[in-house]
């Protein structure tokens, strides 16, 4: 089973600030931890959205806009991509992650489980992305 460990944007990420020694720290350390369980995936901070875009459909449109975006609580900052074997173990590695905004202050990550092919119906289609992740392991 694979999660992904949603870290959201702050006010002070989304103005380009690094995070501080303290929590960079603690950051290398978790990450240390799940990749000697063999569990990390993989994991990245996010730039500001200031240097991103969205797409927005319309109909069969296209528009792009360029960040920045107001709402830093909508956006991510960074991510963690684990597997494991079950929901319970995603769980306790999550509760370990370190308080993106520093102890002591107000904040959340969220944690979303990933589909994998097996939950998808078997047809055409989904064996055309079922090559592509065979060819992608290679």
């Amino acid at each position: 089973m694979r999660f992904m460990i949603i870290v959201k944007a702050t006010k002070e990420s989304e103005a380009g600030e690094m995070p501080k020694q303290e929590l960079f720290a603690a950051m290398a350390t978790y990450h240390e931890e799940l990749a000697k369980s063999g569990v990390l995936l993989d994991a990245s901070g996010l730039q500001s959205s200031a240097k991103g875009w969205r797409v927005k459909y319309s109909g069969k449109k296209r528009n792009v806009v360029d960040g920045p975006f107001a709402e830093s609580k909508e956006l991510i900052a960074g991510y963690t991509m684990i597997q494991v074997k079950s929901r319970e173990e995603a769980v306790e590695w999550t509760r370990r992650f370190p308080n993106p905004a520093g102890e002591g202050i107000d904040s959340e990550i969220e944690v979303r489980q990933l589909f994998e092919m097996d939950d998808f119906e078997k047809n055409e289609d989904t064996d055309r992305f079922r090559k592509l992740e065979a060819e992608r392991k290679k």
